[in-house]
């Protein structure tokens, strides 16, 4: 698959990026490359938006994105400056890709050989190593057409959908119904259903309201496997940052963007550090929600206050930051932790938002392979509850979650942390919505449901101001790193071709 952005020049033309997520780090590489003048504002003292990093006596915590998937994404990204991720970070796969812990004492790994993981497959339900060929022969086609005519090709109205070309290669996807109601044309067995529907959690939705297209993520999963890069992903955002710095994007940090004023050819950004940047042209990698509500005057928003309110948004998370004394053998480098009937921790997310009673949460020890992240003798670990966005996570419930967290990481691996914990943090609703604006605390934003994804997810464009634009998890083609790398190559096409 060779897909390479047609990004005309945009010499003499001045952008002020809001927001150093990978998003805006992304569109600002494209920009300045293709000759216009880039100065990115960002929120707080780092760059990296989520994939910020946590450091505390001498242990180092990637605080949001913590999983290397779709390696070709990245590679294509730096390739298209002539580059290559090595150039910036080394990354190495994983193995055991992740390791699962049910609540019942069942344990699987999941690993690079495929072979060993259709036999596990075969061990829980006859026929299903034959099942798993099938349903990864479906995700591979899913994966090389989706994001060769749909990922990459931004489509933004409805008559771009309805030419001949399009529906040739839509022939054959996954495009109706859900994900749960696919995996069950697979399997029977609901621990092979979890196994395939896992990385729903890292698109912000449910086996139920989730397109049965992301099938594609078991591809990326199970044949392309699960990679870490040397220092974290803060490496990849320092080695995005480089890159932009060799392109000549200027960076300034500890600048919140409090209003936008203007239109292209003639933008005002006022930020909190009392400066007020000019430019042509202006992208917000910002929260769409917070960019449009709070940036904005009422005439120049695309959406209402109700738009907002109505969506479906992503989990938040209940996140505990650990630095342990010793070793955690019973865990893996990436370590789930699923109940056996995981259907009411996500109505508790987008049904009936209230802390999950039996919560499936994510383990992450890069320790494991990583001896930069902790110091000799200790482990660098977190924990992430996925929760609905809104909660009230006040002192007193935090605190009695993260002894009831605790305790079923002990019951249930075999880890016991609490008499080891030499360094502690928690971060959880409300820290998502004032460190990132995250609207009611989301950590990913926009869920990938039924009616949130493609066309349906808010444009690149604004139509209400010319010049202005947006990019990050909330346009197309939506949530996790991989996909808002993406998002800056269809932002800059985008005012590339309007130019």
């Amino acid at each position: 698959m060779d897909v390479s952005p047609e990004i005309g020049s945009l010499a003499g033309e001045s952008v002020v990026v809001i927001g150093g997520g990978f998003g805006g780090l992304s569109t600002a590489c494209y920009l300045a490359d293709a000759g216009a003048d880039v100065t990115l504002l960002e929120k707080n003292e780092q760059l990296g938006g989520r994939a910020s990093r946590l450091e505390i006596d001498g242990f180092r915590f990637d605080m949001g994105p913590s999983w290397y998937l779709m390696p070709d994404v990245f590679e294509r990204f730096f390739d298209y400056f002539e580059r290559t991720p090595e150039d910036y970070y080394s990354i190495s796969r994983l193995d055991p890709h992740y390791r699962v812990f049910w609540k019942d004492g069942d344990l699987v790994d999941v690993v690079p050989d495929l072979d060993a993981n259709r036999e596990v497959f075969e061990s829980y339900e006859p026929g299903a190593s034959e099942a798993l060929d099938r349903y990864l022969e479906k995700a591979e086609y899913n994966y090389e057409v989706g994001m060769e005519h749909f990922v990459y090709e931004d489509r933004p109205r409805l008559r771009d959908y309805v030419d001949t070309d399009v529906l040739r290669h839509a022939h054959g996807l996954s495009l109706l119904g859900s994900m749960q109601g696919h995996v069950e044309d697979y399997f029977d067995h609901p621990k092979l259903q979890q196994l395939m529907q896992y990385s729903l959690v890292f698109l912000g939705g449910s086996p139920t309201n989730t397109p049965a297209l992301y099938n594609l993520m078991s591809h990326v999963d199970f044949n392309m496997g699960v990679h870490y890069p040397d220092g974290g992903i803060g490496a990849v955002v320092d080695g995005i940052v480089e890159l932009g710095s060799e392109l000549g994007v200027e960076y300034v940090t500890d600048a919140a963007a409090t209003a936008i004023e203007g239109h292209r050819g003639g933008f005002a950004v006022d930020a909190a550090n009392g400066e007020r940047y000019l430019a042509d042209i202006v992208v917000s990698d910002a929260d769409y929600a917070h960019t449009e509500q709070e940036l904005l005057p009422p005439e120049k928003r695309q959406y209402t206050e109700e738009y907002w309110d109505s969506r479906t948004y992503a989990p938040s998370a209940f996140l505990i930051y650990l630095g342990v004394e010793g070793e955690v053998p019973e865990l893996a480098h990436h370590t789930l932790v699923l109940p056996t009937k995981w259907s009411d921790h996500f109505e508790q997310i987008f049904e009936d938002p209230s802390w999950p009673e039996d919560p499936a949460y994510y383990l992450c020890v890069p320790s494991k392979t990583d001896d930069s992240v902790a110091p000799a003798g200790h482990s660098n670990l977190f924990a992430l509850v996925p929760i609905a966005p809104g909660l009230d996570d006040d002192a007193e419930t935090r605190e009695r979650y993260r002894d009831r967290l605790l305790a079923d990481i002990a019951d249930n691996t075999g880890t016991d942390l609490r008499d080891r914990i030499v360094v502690e943090e928690t971060f959880s609703v409300s820290e998502f919505a004032d460190r990132y604006n995250s609207y009611r605390g989301s950590a990913l934003g926009l869920a990938h449901t039924l009616s949130q994804t493609s066309l349906l997810r808010p444009s690149h464009a604004s139509s209400a101001v010319d010049g202005l634009y947006f990019t990050g998890s909330y346009t197309t083609p939506g949530i996790g790193v991989p996909m808002c790398l993406i998002s800056g190559q269809l932002t800059a096409e985008c005012i590339a071709g309007s130019e």
